[in-house]
């Protein structure tokens, strides 16, 4: 195997397939930890009404994967520089593994939710381990940039693939069956990754700090935030005076946060990989996209089933261009790369995803499913080259030996984006929609606060018309926010590039937005 210290492989397993083959092992675990992200999304009438979970409970089942695997993700990417990223990969492929089997048949929205949680340490493993194994096995900074747009195409495209994945194993089987695909990927790892991949670790003493206050207010501060969010939506059970004393909790557990990882000699989360502007905007446009297109999507599918009606099959089929979509931004980004560079390319795709996103605007009563497809498909298509280029920009921009922690910090942005996506543009769209019904045939009864819950109860005619208006009024919402927030990622893009030629005229070297 490749010797940990010297980098190299033995002669009867070198070759240029070699690097290829080790990576498309390392995609494997990448697409399932991406496919559970919005898996749910689909089966969650399904799984409400056979666990009997209420709609906080459905929020907190879609979003408490997600919001694990972002903070652990900085913790994994720490132990994976100190203990070696295979042994680790190993190690959270037999937990994830066993997590899936454990969601796979909970009883209990408990045991789900535990089960999710368990799921969401274990995948915090894997995407910063593969992601820094990626840059051991290609050393060639061209064949680098490739591998990490290939893993970064496959991440997000299995993301958004994450509610088709979903439907499709609805029509057949039951709601549990979405977690087995983790099972045989597991084990083919588990079997293979010994011989295919190899293990690294830094030499000298820069070891990252695993530090479990650190992650313990930042999960805080996180999940206050993400409660306080939750509370703004009409009918909800959490009275106004708690919810703002959550955000203060929040807030405070933020800045102890901030202030604990300034004074920490190696800090928990490496701010200083943030000091460069470039991986700094990579970073927050990374995790702005995400919000943008986990919540567009969660919503979207909510509207495809309860409004528009589709049952599950439909619903994936109708929702795969947003996978597609992804798919061949990113993919192609590198081609396009050829004759726009990639400084100018990312702010100009960002610019197409918001025109993606105003889309949605043409929602009508009784149009609501081409605004959608158009709108899921453009927007996909227009993140394309930020996957491609952005995470490889923060990963490149790091050291040799914080490999691992620039990963997770690309991953962190990734995962916690989606988890406020859902947060956010839910809440954004579940209020919008819940307002618009009050007053009509349709105003929900208390303790309705979601969408599957109004929309079922719309029976007669006048109702059914104002859950169309109401649905409409939601998705122009969505829209507007996610256009606003994919222009302004454009803008700091934009100004970051401007501020980095700047620089390089000053220092007498290459334009950077040339290469």
């Amino acid at each position: 195997m490749k010797h940990p210290e010297t980098g190299s492989f033995p002669a009867r397993l070198r070759g240029p397939a070699r690097p290829w083959l080790s990576l498309t092992l390392l995609l494997l675990p990448t697409a399932v930890v991406a496919v559970d992200m919005n898996v749910l999304f689909l089966t969650l009438p399904d799984l409400t009404t056979d666990l009997d979970a209420s709609a906080t409970e459905q929020l907190w089942i879609v979003d408490v994967y997600g919001l694990v695997v972002g903070v652990l993700a900085v913790a994994a990417g720490a132990i994976g520089d100190r203990i070696g990223r295979r042994r680790l990969l190993l190690a959270g492929c037999a937990g994830f593994l066993s997590a899936s089997l454990l969601a796979a048949f909970s009883p209990s929205v408990e045991a789900l939710l535990v089960a999710r949680i368990l799921q969401g340490v274990a995948g915090a493993t894997l995407m910063p381990s593969t992601l820094a194994l990626i840059g051991d096995l290609f050393e060639d900074p061209t064949g680098r940039a490739r591998a990490i747009g290939t893993w970064a195409a496959c991440q997000f495209a299995f993301a958004s693939f994450g509610p088709a994945v979903g439907g499709v194993l609805l029509h057949w089987f039951w709601w549990g069956s979405v977690f087995l695909l983790a099972v045989p990927v597991c084990v083919v790892v588990l079997v293979l990754g010994r011989r295919l991949l190899p293990e690294s670790r830094p030499s000298g003493d820069d070891t990252s700090c695993v530090d479990a206050l650190s992650a313990g207010l930042l999960i805080g501060a996180l999940v206050g935030l993400f409660t306080a969010i939750k509370a703004v939506i009409p009918g909800t059970a959490l009275p106004w005076p708690v919810a703002v004393a959550v955000l203060a909790l929040a807030g405070g557990s933020a800045a102890a946060f901030s202030v604990r990882q300034r004074r920490m000699p190696v800090p928990f989360l490496d701010l200083a990989l943030l000091r460069r502007p470039v991986i700094a905007a990579s970073v927050i446009s990374l995790a702005m996209v995400a919000v943008v297109l986990a919540g567009t999507g969660f919503w979207v599918t909510q509207t495809l089933q309860t409004v528009v009606a589709l049952d599950p099959l439909r619903a994936a089929i109708a929702f795969m261009p947003m996978g597609l979509g992804i798919a061949a931004g990113t993919l192609l980004a590198p081609l396009f790369a050829n004759r726009v560079p990639a400084a100018r390319l990312v702010p100009l795709g960002l610019a197409v995803a918001a025109v993606g996103a105003l889309a949605l605007l043409a929602a009508a009563p009784d149009r609501l499913l081409v605004p959608m497809l158009v709108a899921i498909t453009v927007t996909a298509f227009g993140c394309g080259p930020l996957f491609a280029f952005g995470t490889h920009r923060v990963v490149s921009g790091a050291p040799r030996a914080a490999a691992g922690r620039a990963a997770a910090l690309a991953e962190t942005s990734n995962h916690l984006g989606s988890a406020v996506g859902l947060a956010l543009v839910g809440t954004v769209a579940s209020t919008t929609f819940l307002l618009a019904l009050q007053g009509t045939a349709a105003e929900p009864g208390p303790g309705v606060t979601t969408m599957a819950d109004a929309a079922p109860s719309a029976t007669d005619p006048a109702a059914h018309a104002a859950v169309g208006v109401a649905a409409a009024e939601a998705l122009h919402a969505v829209g507007l926010l996610g256009a606003v927030v994919l222009l302004g990622c454009a803008a700091l893009d934009v100004a970051v590039q401007r501020r980095e030629r700047a620089y390089a005229r000053l220092r007498g070297t290459p334009d950077p937005s040339r290469r």
